[in-house]
Order: structure tokens, then sequence, then C-alpha cells
């Protein structure tokens, strides 16, 4: 099972539901399935949730301790398991870890995100916002969505060049682009170490940040020969050793490769360019 076929399949499930409100009811995705919610509070500070099928029904269980956000994404992690047939593999990390995170735990990632976060709705909110970490956390607060989770979309959804990387301890684990990045494969290399020079590399060495600044695109992105800058915004959580970043560029438009190489080159170096639908707008400045 690929991404693009756990989104379709997410979609779909949207598309039964048809949520108008934002948050979104996250109870009715599980009525749409038949299964059953309950809240459990002995489970530990590591332990977010479960599912398992009993009689003709699944049930799913979610710490009632966790904050309402991440109960939210759990309830809509665990129908992703339930409606993709994936077995779960949660015992193997903390459930906020990254780090060697299990393929199938990304993709009920990835399914959880689209329920919580629904395209249509959630773009038409990304395309009258700002650019910036300021506008990610507004949108999270109103959708009852984490920061990664409500990143991550933002980014994938954004009309002009936009990242949002998330690295734990010290290394890049997840990164999300816009088409218009994907397209021009501006590829930022997982498992690397935070660029020196770059604001996440500076606050996860303890230092300072007071907003967006400028920095070098070939900072971020691998064997990139376009030249140009990106402003770079970016918040450290030291409780979990994690930094994330929005990146983009104020011009929509990237420039073009300085020594000519062609698309299909590029292709073959970082791969094909993730399916979503989504077309670039006409070029123009953005504000910061």
């Amino acid at each position: 099972m690929d991404e693009l076929s756990v989104v379709l399949k997410a979609r779909g499930l949207v598309n039964k539901v048809a949520p108008t409100a934002a948050p979104v009811p996250v109870e009715a995705y599980v009525a749409e399935i038949g299964a059953v919610l309950r809240k459990d509070s002995s489970l530990g500070p590591e332990e977010a949730g479960y599912s398992f099928p009993k009689g003709d029904r699944h049930y799913i269980c979610v710490n009632s301790n966790d904050r309402p956000e991440r109960q939210r994404f759990t309830i809509c992690h665990e129908i992703a398991h339930i409606v993709l047939g994936l077995p779960s593999e949660h015992e193997q990390l903390p459930w906020w870890s990254y780090a060697r995170r299990p393929f199938n735990e990304i993709l009920c990632d990835v399914f959880a995100a689209e329920l919580l976060l629904p395209y249509g709705p959630f773009k038409r909110f990304v395309d009258k916002a700002d650019l910036g970490l300021a506008a990610v956390e507004e949108l999270a607060g109103r959708f009852d969505a984490s920061m990664s989770a409500t990143g991550s979309r933002f980014a994938a959804v954004a009309g002009c060049p936009c990242a949002f990387v998330l690295s734990e301890k010290g290394a890049v684990r997840y990164a999300s682009r816009s088409t218009t990045l994907r397209q021009a494969n501006a590829w930022i290399t997982p498992r690397m170490a935070l660029p020196a020079g770059s604001v996440c590399a500076r606050l996860h060495a303890g230092g300072t940040c007071d907003g967006p600044e400028e920095t070098a695109a070939n900072l971020w992105f691998s064997s990139w020969d376009r030249g140009g800058t990106l402003l770079e915004d970016a918040r450290h959580f030291p409780q979990w050793e994690q930094t994330v970043a929005l990146l983009w560029s104020e011009d929509e438009e990237l420039p073009t490769p300085a020594t000519g190489r062609s698309r299909e080159r590029e292709a073959e170096e970082h791969g094909l360019a993730e399916l979503d639908g989504i077309l670039p707008w006409p070029g123009k400045k953005r504000r910061r």
C-alpha cells in the first residue's frame, strides 16, 4: 500500500461523513465505520490508544489522560488501522517519536491527518493565511489538531513553494512539501543533520529566534542548483527533543536551474513527485 492509496481511502471516508464545521466531529467517522469508541484512564503516558475486533465490530480505546487534540488524532489513527487493514506496530516507540517510525504507522498518520484536516475546508483556510508558524498554530487550534499534523498539511496544500520539516534529536525525521517544491524536486533528505546555519540548528543548540529569517535554499534542498533564499520560521520543543520549521519562498515561481539540467534528470536523482492533484498558483509575491 502506498501513500496515494491511503489518501484516496481517507478522502472517501471524509466524503461519506461530509463534515462542514471545524473542528470536525471525529465521532462521526467512528460511527460511519461501525466501530465503538471507549476512553481508558488506565493507559500510561506513552500509550496513546489501540483498537481490536470483537464479534462483528471494532473497538477503539484511547488514553483519556491525553490532551484532547491527541485523543482526536489517536481516534483517527486507529480508524486508519481498521479501514486500511494494517497491523499495529505501536509497541516499538513512544507515540510522539518519529525516529525509525514503522511504515504502517506513518501511513496511518497520513490517513488520520486527512480526516482531521479535510482537504477542501482546510485548503480554503490555508489560501487566506499569511505564511508562518503563527498561521499553523492558529489553524491547529481551529481544527483541534497537533502542530505537527497541521504543519504537514499546511505545506502539502499550500499554493506557493513551502515545506514543513520535523526534526528529532538534531536530525530530519519528516518533511512535507508543496506541489511547487515537489515539481521542482526540492528534496529534503530524511535523517540528515539539521543544516549548519539554519534557524533549526541554532534552536536545537539552545539559541533563540524572534521570527522568520532568511536562509539559503541550498542549505535545506539536496543538490539544489537554482540558488535563491527561503524564509525559515522555527520552534523547538525540548520536552520531545523536536524542532519544527516552516520554509517558504516569497516568490511563487522558483529560479530556473543554473545548470539547465532537465526535469528528467532531477526525477532520476530524487524519484517521481508525489501525486496529489494540486496545481500551483500563477507567480506573484507572498507576504512574509
